[in-house]
């Protein structure tokens, strides 16, 4: 005899809540925060949906692939172009940061 199944048969639970990050944010949503006088939209971004290195203008350091981040941008008057993938950290500290982060020599311009 094989044991009693307690999962429900079929794919993901259709009642399950959406994924979270560790401050209780939900992925994906998008939300509007105030920076420099600019209305800034963010979307956060979990780590099966990063799947490409950016860069963080926060820290200049690459944001690897798989990597949870923040994606920043105006809210208005700006295009796809104008959208930065931060560190969370980074986004979050954005206010304590200097304006001028030097590159070592041998960082890449990307």
């Amino acid at each position: 005899m094989s044991p009693r199944r307690n999962r429900p048969r079929g794919g993901a639970d259709k009642h399950a809540p959406l994924p979270r990050d560790e401050s209780g944010e939900r992925y994906g949503l998008e939300r509007t925060e105030s920076w420099q006088g600019e209305d800034w939209a963010v979307r956060m971004i979990g780590g099966g949906a990063a799947a490409k290195h950016y860069r963080c203008p926060g820290c200049d350091q690459e944001i690897p692939p798989g990597v949870p981040h923040v994606v920043a941008w105006p809210r208005y008057g700006a295009g796809v172009d104008d959208r930065r993938h931060w560190h969370k950290a980074c986004w979050n500290a954005k206010d304590r940061r200097s304006a001028r982060l030097q590159r070592s020599r041998n960082a890449p311009r990307y």
